[in-house]
């Protein structure tokens, strides 16, 4: 995993709809790989299937608990997770957190905290991985992400922005598809992105200026017009 956008996402809820909801915002934050189950014999089943990177666990489950479930899942592999729950009570949350849960939200909750909480479970999880990003060549530019820099042919050497580089970790996640406008504002600015698709515009450019030759003429960060920018797999003629 070069970037957590690439984790394989294991969602354990009995909630057809809340499942639904949450694979939703996770495909709109640039999360591919999300797997969901109703139940812990399903839970069982996609985990082995899928090796998660991170779980969100219900704890109420119609053939179990999430507590007795997280047990077996970790005695397999040491997964990070996150328990979701109706149950407020202090102890419930201490119990969870006392078997080696990472983090416990309780319902309802807003969507856009639990992706932030995954967000920096996965961070903490895979922190040397996740800086260990290969180089990437585009023509004659050179990305190094774990530098945040962008080799040029003509020996420059040109450090990226924060935002730009959360940008191209989207794009190089999705080489060669579509990434819609509201994709990649959710992944640089959250849930409260409306009103954002100028300054993602900017930091397009920004980004051209950076890699491209010919930045009014670009060869591989492409305008998909009305839908969003993809990077492409090859250059373009």
């Amino acid at each position: 995993m070069q970037t957590l956008e690439e984790a394989n996402i294991l969602l354990v809820d009995d909630s057809r709809e809340l499942l639904t909801i949450l694979t939703d915002a996770l495909h709109g934050a640039g999360f591919a790989h999300v797997a969901c189950a109703q139940s812990v014999r399903e839970a069982r089943e996609a985990f082995a299937r899928e090796r998660p990177d991170i779980m969100v666990l219900d704890i109420n489950l119609p053939d179990g608990d999430g507590f007795t479930l997280f047990g077996q899942l970790r005695a397999q592999a040491d997964v990070p997770a996150l328990f979701l729950s109706a149950r407020d009570a202090d102890g419930d949350r201490l119990f969870g957190l006392g078997l080696g849960a990472d983090d416990y939200l309780t319902k309802p909750f807003l969507t856009q905290e639990l992706l932030l909480r995954m967000r920096t479970i996965l961070r903490r999880a895979y922190r040397t991985e996740l800086s260990a990003t290969a180089p990437v060549r585009l023509g004659g530019a050179v990305l190094r992400m774990d530098e945040s820099a962008v080799a040029r042919a003509d020996g420059q050497t040109l450090p990226l922005t924060a935002t730009e580089r959360q940008l191209l970790a989207v794009l190089l996640q999705n080489r060669g598809r579509i990434v819609t406008y509201d994709a990649l504002c959710a992944r640089v600015w959250g849930g409260g992105y409306y009103g954002y698709e100028n300054s993602l515009n900017v930091h397009i450019r920004h980004l051209r200026e950076k890699i491209e030759d010919n930045p009014s003429r670009p060869r591989f960060l492409l305008t998909v017009r009305g839908l969003g920018y993809k990077l492409a797999m090859e250059e373009q003629p």
